[in-house]
């Protein structure tokens, strides 16, 4: 197996990488093997590989350096190799959906995402770890994963992240230059945060969901992860568009178009001081105030704002809970639910059978209030602005469900709970590492926006990564 020497490969942007393929430095067959030769000294290492497509990888990538020899070129993904969060199916390899109940499942189909990678040129490399069941039920502990706890790339003690855990070290670790994550309620925002890396939730319904593990089919997301902004946007100009089986599809596409990006100055952002001391914790505060400055210096105009008061928390809960538990239904009433890593989560599943429809319903009336609302801040507010976690990455032998010692609670809302409100909302998002702790850890913001908006998230990211290098910091001891 061949293999760069160049450390720095993994690390590099993805158009750069295409383009020193069609320079032909090196061929995407040198890519492919390089990265799985990666995955297998290195994936272990963060409890971040799933399953390693080898052979399939290679094969794809030979035709790949055919088509570059004769000049077909298909885009800027062509020849890259990834990996993909193990709820997405790659035909007749195991998607095992991080839980041991399905150790053994095999889909003889590519989900559409990887379909659509692959006729880009792109190539899968792997499937990457995740939370069992994309942490349906709830989990009280990291470990609750077939594959382990996701151990963070920036401090091996400290978690990466659920529930897309593999996608989000995979990419710090630069083990693979992109990975695609999913989201229902912050499994792209918290390991992008907690690693130190870039991703992209887009618009409910932009990208086809079929093919993959079905958590809650009104919140579910797919997006990618990766170093840049520009790579993300890229990413998701190829996996989005319409789908009639899917019927969450919204029957749209993204185009990234960064000569026509709105002028950062012509937008208005809304922030709350409050998230970024109060609610902040205390070690994070000087970076976050940092990166609020890093925003003032492009010349966007930034007001204040808070979130309406509604219970966020509980309707996003209640959304999941039941939707998860009617998914996971089979499962459950046939006791295999009991094969699962982590206690919490298997009654938290059994629960939800018994989640009464009033209770769903209620969710439902008050999510549609939460949409309105949201409109109506949107409406002179471009983007809202606040840290995508709070708080870095915790240990990874911690109970997640404790809590840590806050100064005081903050006196107003701010926009604490925009992670679920947007989730309910199927708002779009973008994370942005902006600094790093008192003890070293990655922190990041989080860019929401009205629905469909991805080119205005696109174009205000760029601007602020074009003025700070956050998103090209690595870890302490990366994958070498």
């Amino acid at each position: 197996m061949s293999r760069l020497k160049d450390p720095d490969i993994f690390f590099t942007p993805v158009a750069e990488l295409n383009g020193r393929l069609k320079k032909r430095e090196f061929s995407a067959r040198d890519l492919v093997e390089t990265a799985i030769d990666r995955l297998q000294r290195f994936g272990p290492r963060y409890n971040a590989v799933a399953h390693i497509i080898d052979d399939d990888a290679i094969d794809r990538a030979k035709d790949i350096d055919g088509d570059m020899k004769r000049e077909r070129f298909r885009g800027p993904l062509q020849g890259i190799p990834f990996g993909v969060k193990d709820l997405l199916s790659v035909g007749k390899h195991p998607t095992r959906w991080g839980a041991k109940p399905y150790e053994n499942q095999v889909f003889e189909k590519d989900s559409v995402v990887v379909r659509k990678l692959h006729s880009t040129g792109a190539v899968a490399v792997a499937k990457l770890a995740m939370v069992e069941l994309a942490g349906g039920g709830g989990y009280r502990y990291p470990a609750a994963s077939l594959n382990g706890p996701g151990l963070n790339p920036w401090d091996l003690t400290r978690w990466a992240g659920g529930s897309s855990s593999g996608s989000g070290a995979a990419v710090a670790a630069g083990i693979v230059p992109f990975a695609i994550g999913s989201e229902t309620w912050g499994s792209i925002l918290t390991p992008c945060a907690f690693c130190g890396v870039t991703g992209l939730r887009p618009t409910y319904g932009l990208v086809s969901r079929r093919g993959g593990m079905a958590l809650s089919w009104s919140m579910d997301k797919i997006g990618p992860i990766a170093r840049t902004v520009e790579d993300c946007a890229l990413v998701l100009q190829e996996i989005s568009g319409g789908d009639a089986e899917d019927p969450g599809s919204a029957g749209k596409s993204f185009y990234y178009n960064p000569q026509f990006a709105r002028d950062p100055k012509d937008l208005t952002i809304g922030f709350s001081p409050s998230d970024f001391s109060e609610a902040a914790a205390p070690e994070t505060r000087a970076a976050f105030q940092a990166a609020l400055e890093a925003f003032r210096s492009i010349g966007t105009k930034i007001e204040e704002v808070d979130l309406p008061d509604f219970p966020y928390r509980a309707a996003a809960s209640a959304t999941i809970t039941a939707e998860g538990s009617a998914a996971f239904e089979e499962l459950i009433r046939s006791g295999l639910v009991d094969q699962l890593a982590d206690e919490k989560q298997i009654a938290g599943l059994k629960a939800g059978l018994d989640l009464p429809a009033s209770d769903y319903l209620r969710a439902q009336r008050i999510r549609l209030l939460i949409q309105r609302s949201l409109r109506n801040v949107l409406y002179k507010i471009d983007v809202l602005l606040a840290p995508a976690r709070y708080e870095t990455a915790p240990p990874v032998d911690q109970p997640l469900d404790r809590r840590r010692n806050a100064d005081s609670e903050p006196a107003s809302l701010g926009l604490r709970d925009l992670s679920a409100a947007g989730n309910l909302a199927g708002l779009p998002a973008l994370v942005l590492p902006c600094g790093l702790s008192e003890n070293g850890l990655p922190i990041a913001l989080q860019l929401v926006g009205r629905p469909f908006t991805e080119n205005t998230l696109v174009g205000l990211g760029k601007a602020f990564q074009e003025r700070t290098d956050w998103h090209l910091r690595r870890p302490p001891n990366p994958a070498a």
